[in-house]
């Protein structure tokens, strides 16, 4: 069975998206967007109306915003998130966003063909604070392979 990797990552914005404040990050998102859809090893990004389970409603705050996308490997994501331009609009990512205390990055497989929802990230994440990485939910310093991920089983998450 062939995997792809998904990934979700959420913000706290400082501003509404429509204040002065987010002006600048919201007048990049389109050009980002295009970056990673033409990225080497891009497969999905979540669009808002592409699912009925909103992430809004997941995350229960006007203020998160939530990126998901699924990738052929994690060098894919690794290289669109700190190899191309997508780069410079991350390091500036403090002058729109709080600092979040807990973990706001996670990292699955998935079987290809199958495609995240913003519930499965919201429990990846909750996973990852509560049990740190494994190959079940991880970040991009890990090097968990979709074998591990697949033989990682539920009896040994339940275990923790």
């Amino acid at each position: 069975m062939n995997y792809n990797l998904a990934q979700i990552n959420i913000a706290r914005m400082l501003a509404p998206l429509d204040s002065p404040i987010m002006k600048d990050f919201v007048d990049n998102l389109d050009r980002i967007n295009q970056i990673a859809e033409s990225s080497d090893g891009f497969v999905w990004r979540l669009i808002e109306d592409d699912t009925s389970d909103s992430a809004v409603e997941v995350f229960h705050d006007d203020f998160i915003v939530v990126n998901m996308s699924l990738w052929k490997s994690i060098k894919a994501l690794f290289d669109f998130t700190y190899k191309s331009d997508h780069k410079d609009i991350f390091k500036r990512r403090k002058e729109w966003f709080s600092n979040m205390k807990e973990m706001h990055m996670v990292c699955w497989y998935i079987p290809e063909g199958d495609y995240p929802t913003p519930q499965d990230g919201k429990d990846r994440l909750e996973y990852l604070n509560k049990y740190g990485e494994s190959p079940y939910a991880f970040t991009l310093k890990s090097n968990f392979t979709p074998i591990q991920a697949s033989l990682y089983k539920l009896e040994t998450r339940k275990q923790r």
